[in-house]
């Protein structure tokens, strides 16, 4: 496995791999169950959405800033983590404040596609959060279309997941497409940290009015704290077509 390296400063604690710049998360010492990145906050828009979820599930766990979250605020779920690197889930307990397992908390040492591809997890899961990385962090590890389809197949009927598409411009399209084909509706925000874009997908379309998302986001700030207002006001430009991304290009 990949040897890990903690980094401090200005009271923020990163996790990366070593010999490699990426960030694979981010702590504030003193406040360890807020989220930090913005993309990171950005995968918790399905808020807007959904309440009271009965199960949420994360792929890959990093510095476990979602699995604390999801954890300490939304205390009527059943909270997974899947993560295939047991040196990452040792140093989340160790340095990154993630918990003990729990009647609440599972963290679970295995793959991710293994995970989604278990026929007893079909429908099990309300929200899945999926941010895939190997120690480059070059692009999702996982992002075929039958991957997408696993992950669609464990979500419930009205079931919703986020994704973090970390990769070279071109490609976000391509990651986007591959979604679209298990799902019904696909929205993105614009992208942050140079190039990450996080995607929403639902299995069934949403109907609701941004006034009511507004109000729902100002609500999700005062309570658990990550800006959501600014996550409608994506949405919004999504709508608008103000965030088309470039199509990546034809092999040939």
């Amino acid at each position: 496995m990949n040897t890990l390296t903690i980094l401090e400063a200005e009271g923020i604690r990163s996790l990366h791999f070593f010999g490699t710049p990426a960030v694979q998360g981010a702590m504030y010492v003193d406040r360890p169950d807020e989220i930090v990145l913005e993309y990171v906050q950005q995968m918790m828009m399905w808020m807007l959405f959904r309440d009271d979820p009965g199960h949420v599930a994360q792929l890959g766990l990093g510095a476990a800033a979602l699995t604390k979250f999801c954890h300490r605020h939304l205390p009527e779920s059943a909270i997974t983590a899947v993560e295939l690197d047991a040196d990452v889930i040792a140093t989340a307990r160790q340095q990154f404040a993630l918990p003990p397992d729990d009647e609440r908390l599972s963290v679970l040492n295995m793959d991710a596609m293994d995970y989604v591809s278990d026929f007893s997890r079909r429908r099990s899961i309300d929200v899945l959060q999926v941010d895939l990385y190997d120690a480059a962090a070059a692009s999702p590890a996982l992002s075929s279309e039958s991957f997408y389809a696993s992950c669609a197949n464990c979500l419930s009927y009205d079931g919703v997941m986020t994704v973090n598409l970390y990769c070279d411009g071109p490609d976000h399209m391509r990651h986007i497409r591959a979604i679209e084909s298990a799902f019904e509706a696909v929205a993105w925000l614009p992208m942050v940290h140079d190039a990450n874009v996080v995607a929403i997908a639902f299995k069934r379309s949403p109907s609701i009015e941004f006034d009511d998302l507004l109000r729902r986001a100002a609500g999700i700030r005062e309570r658990t704290g990550p800006p959501a207002e600014a996550w409608v006001h994506g949405l919004h430009a999504w709508m608008l077509g103000e965030l088309e991304m470039p199509e990546a290009p034809a092999p040939r």
